[in-house]
């Protein structure tokens, strides 16, 4: 190639750069809780292709995983997620009220995060199911047979985990129908249920406590999202069995761009078409076919025959997050009360 040659192909490369025509690679990071791996491997890649051929672009997606609690604070204090699929309003309320920019103390999100999407800005739902060995060997029916002193249960520790507030959320629910309100009978109840839980200790995080019970064979009985005992009885059906209680409570785990992140990543364009994808029929099939509840119609009818169903509290019962965090999970808050008084 002579050296007139190389200069136009120069003055190609460098108009096209100008034009837009080439385009790098974009890179997007969703930051979020511990179950959502199968679901977001397989909702990346149909993101991908589908960014692919509306735009010409390429799209390449990281997700992080863990306990809701522990991602959210992660994210507070600096961690460069372009959007966050986290376990519970909560987590994301505490990005907007304890991290910030750094810049004029700016918020990484605004208040109102939660209405810039349908359905308060979560596009799938769960519940909270017992996740017992093949035959129910300890005839485990509802959440009073968790609180026997023959049971050894896996749940996750609500300080780190979202599903974990959710699971000891459903047991108060069904303690407050059965004791009719009385808040000491409760608390003794939910008491007995964490007494044989901290018999295997509190794992961080509901995949922990999925392979504390699965592949360490510890307890007798998983306090599970719905999704992920749906997926464990898949991949082991012979293994493994699914209780549903008689009541459990309404998961409604949120999604949101992280504003301060992609303003600054020049990703805001590609984070919020990601989070529509969800909404789609394509994003909505993939819910439900990694054992989410779909928002959509046309999918809940769909992948109805694998959900049971049960009678649903709801975090409104409790006076939404912000009461609850404060009221049973907040240091010095019911959660640790019931803890402190078992280790005595």
């Amino acid at each position: 190639m002579n050296t007139k040659q190389t200069h136009r192909l120069a003055l190609i490369f460098l108009s096209a750069l100008t034009l837009g025509t080439i385009k790098a690679e974009v890179q997007l990071l969703n930051v979020s809780y511990d179950p959502t791996r199968e679901l977001y491997a397989e909702f990346n890649k149909a993101f991908s292709s589908h960014w692919k051929s509306q735009t010409g672009e390429d799209v390449k997606i990281a997700t992080s995983h863990g306990g809701s609690g522990s991602q959210s604070r992660l994210i507070q204090d600096g961690g460069e997620a372009d959007v966050a699929t986290l376990a519970l309003a909560y987590d994301i309320d505490a990005i907007h009220d304890k991290g910030s920019t750094g810049a004029f103390d700016k918020p990484l999100i605004p208040n109102d995060w939660q209405s810039r999407l349908p359905h308060n800005s979560s596009p799938y739902t769960s519940t909270i199911v017992f996740l017992v060995r093949k035959g129910n060997p300890k005839n485990i029916k509802d959440w009073n047979d968790l609180a026997r002193e023959d049971v050894s249960i896996i749940t996750p520790n609500p300080k780190t985990g979202g599903g974990a507030r959710w699971n000891f959320l459903g047991a108060w629910s069904y303690a407050q129908k059965a004791f009719g309100g009385d808040e000491s009978k409760i608390r003794e109840f939910i008491g007995k249920i964490y007494k044989n839980a901290l018999k295997n200790g509190l794992p961080a995080a509901a995949r922990a406590g999925t392979i504390a019970f699965t592949e360490r064979k510890l307890g007798d009985v998983s306090i599970s999202w719905e999704n992920e005992a749906l997926l464990v009885k898949k991949i082991n059906n012979n293994d493994y069995d699914i209780v549903t209680p008689s009541i459990s409570i309404l998961a409604e785990p949120p999604v949101t761009v992280i504003d301060a992140n992609v303003d600054r990543h020049n990703t805001r364009k590609q984070a919020t078409a990601y989070l529509e994808y969800l909404y789609t029929p394509e994003g909505q099939d993939i819910i439900g076919k990694n054992f989410y509840r779909p928002i959509d119609p046309a999918a809940k009818a769909k992948y109805a025959s694998q959900f049971k169903n049960v009678k649903l509290t709801s975090i409104a019962d409790f006076g939404g997050w912000e009461k609850a965090q404060k009221t049973y999970f907040a240091d010095r808050g019911v959660f640790d009360q019931i803890i402190k008084s078992l280790r005595k």
